[in-house]
């Protein structure tokens, strides 16, 4: 049966799992550095916006148009207009660990505005609450927003995570390896169909696992919540 649908795929099964392990490596490093530096530029645009803990006009000015530039810029220009900067910090532009920088650079921007929107949610009278009991500003950011958003958070990084694989299988054009590099390299550029779409197959259940795991983690952070 599998003889049949993917007569070609069959012969690259070590390649499939080392495509998979690639785009699951970019993920997971690219996640976690953009997932810090995201969540801390998000933070910032949220207490310097003019209703924010701490308003500045200028800081906040400057940081969104730095977001808003970086959400713009299209990803397969991205990857090739910081080629320089990739070779001076990798000393490569090709291969998984290059493609990381642009992944990074990529993500943040996308994430810190998932994170403000999210942080914006929180209800404001909490917040007032917390500042008429003498709670600082450090202490309503760890204790009221990060707490009582936590489920908006897990809902935009699920969102950020889908959207991140996308981007994995896009720098699989110019050498990222990955599935989306086995599905253009083994399969589109050599006429396998069944090469590229189990490619496809492969990108979906990585899709939907992280669905899932986004689903499960704000159900047990919503149940947190009620207790």
């Amino acid at each position: 049966m599998i003889d049949k649908f993917f007569p070609n795929a069959i012969d690259l099964w070590p390649d499939f799992w080392q495509a998979t392990l690639e785009t699951l490596q970019m993920t997971f490093v690219t996640g976690v550095i953009a997932g810090v530096l995201g969540m801390i530029l998000g933070v910032i645009l949220l207490i310097t916006d003019v209703e924010g803990l701490t308003p500045n006009r200028i800081i906040y000015s400057i940081l969104d148009k730095i977001v808003n530039i970086g959400r713009s810029i299209p990803f397969i220009i991205l990857l090739a207009v910081i080629m320089p900067v990739t070779r001076a910090i990798v000393g490569t532009s090709v291969g998984t660990a290059a493609v990381t920088v642009p992944l990074v650079l990529g993500t943040i921007p996308f994430f810190a505005r998932q994170i403000q929107n999210a942080l914006l949610e929180v209800d404001s009278g909490v917040i007032e609450a917390a500042r008429a009991m003498g709670v600082g500003n450090l202490g309503i950011i760890y204790r009221v927003y990060l707490k009582e958003g936590l489920v908006s958070i897990i809902r935009a990084s699920s969102f950020t995570i889908i959207n991140l694989i996308g981007l994995t299988a896009m720098a699989g054009t110019v050498g990222g390896g990955g599935l989306g590099a086995m599905a253009l390299q083994q399969g589109y550029q050599r006429g396998r169909g069944d090469v590229t779409f189990l490619s496809l197959i492969f990108v979906l259940v990585i899709v939907f696992v992280t669905q899932i795991l986004g689903n499960l983690g704000v159900k047990v952070a919503s149940k947190g919540r009620k207790l």
